[in-house]
């Protein structure tokens, strides 16, 4: 776990944090997740670097044969968490399936941006992070992941993203560890 630099131009990408998602029965607390995450976009946000708050507010088609669920959601199900409230200059992106790129406007808008890394954190592990980390590595873009400031539904999938997928798409450490390499570019 190693985060060696920053690119002059980083986003934080920050993933599914909203009351549908945070009310799942998660392996941890989702509240110290929540506030890591909006400790990493309030030092985005004074370094003037881009933040990215991404929902989700569907599914893929196609079958599977996990049971997907059925009836309607909550109507707040999608709306993000009050300490994710966007800001003035923050990009927020719905997606309707796992990764934040397939179907969005996110590449389009951090490209527009000269965006070459992007720190991902957010709930869940091995779903919406882990995918978007995968699409945001396709793609070309330099990744770091706070894994401090996410969980998963399940603690076997959240360890094999963090210890066996992560280290191959990029770089992981802690918030403090982003948050320092932030500070020493000032």
């Amino acid at each position: 776990m190693a985060v060696t630099t920053l690119d002059a131009k980083t986003a934080l990408i920050v993933i599914d944090l909203q009351h549908g998602i945070v009310a799942l029965p998660l392996v941890h607390e989702p509240q110290p997740v929540i506030e890591r995450c909006a400790g990493l976009a309030e030092a985005f946000r004074a370094h003037d670097l881009p933040v990215v708050l991404v929902n989700v507010a569907g599914g893929a088609p196609g079958r599977n044969e996990q049971a997907r669920h059925s009836g309607d959601l909550p109507a707040d199900w999608a709306t993000l968490v009050p300490a994710m409230t966007p800001q003035q200059n923050d990009l927020t992106i719905t997606k309707k399936t796992w990764g934040a790129f397939h179907n969005t406007a996110l590449h389009e808008e951090l490209q527009k941006r000269g965006i070459t890394q992007v720190v991902i954190c957010g709930i869940a592990t091995s779903i919406g992070v882990e995918s978007t980390a995968r699409q945001a590595y396709e793609l070309g873009y330099n990744v770091t992941l706070a894994t401090d400031a996410m969980t998963d539904l399940n603690m076997d999938t959240h360890n094999n993203s963090v210890t066996l997928i992560f280290p191959r798409l990029g770089e992981t450490g802690s918030c403090e560890d982003i948050v320092a390499q932030l500070k020493s570019r000032a």
